[in-house]
């Protein structure tokens, strides 16, 4: 018997509401993590502007599909972001210390 590895499929998600705009962008498009407890809960978790991973109620997005091209440039500018913020939080931290 074998056994097939797939990878996670990719979601995404287009923000149409919020209570805290820091945290989510309206009209942004956001990553989805797969969390079945989430969803069981009416949510869904979301990368957030901080980077960070965070449930969120599933009413303030609309999932939407891409092609794979889109995709991929969607993950790389995300990790462009991430390494950028990584950098100035290391600057910062030089400067205070």
């Amino acid at each position: 018997m074998t056994t097939s590895h797939r990878k996670p499929e990719l979601k995404f998600a287009l923000c149409v509401h919020t209570d805290d705009p820091d945290l989510l962008t309206l009209r942004r498009v956001y990553r989805v993590l797969p969390d079945e407890s989430a969803a069981r809960s009416d949510c869904i978790r979301v990368v957030d502007n901080e980077g960070e991973d965070y449930l969120y109620p599933a009413s303030y997005f609309i999932l939407v599909d891409f092609p794979p091209a889109v995709e991929r440039a969607l993950l790389r500018s995300v990790r462009g972001v991430r390494q950028k913020r990584s950098a100035r939080r290391d600057a910062r931290s030089l400067q205070a210390t």
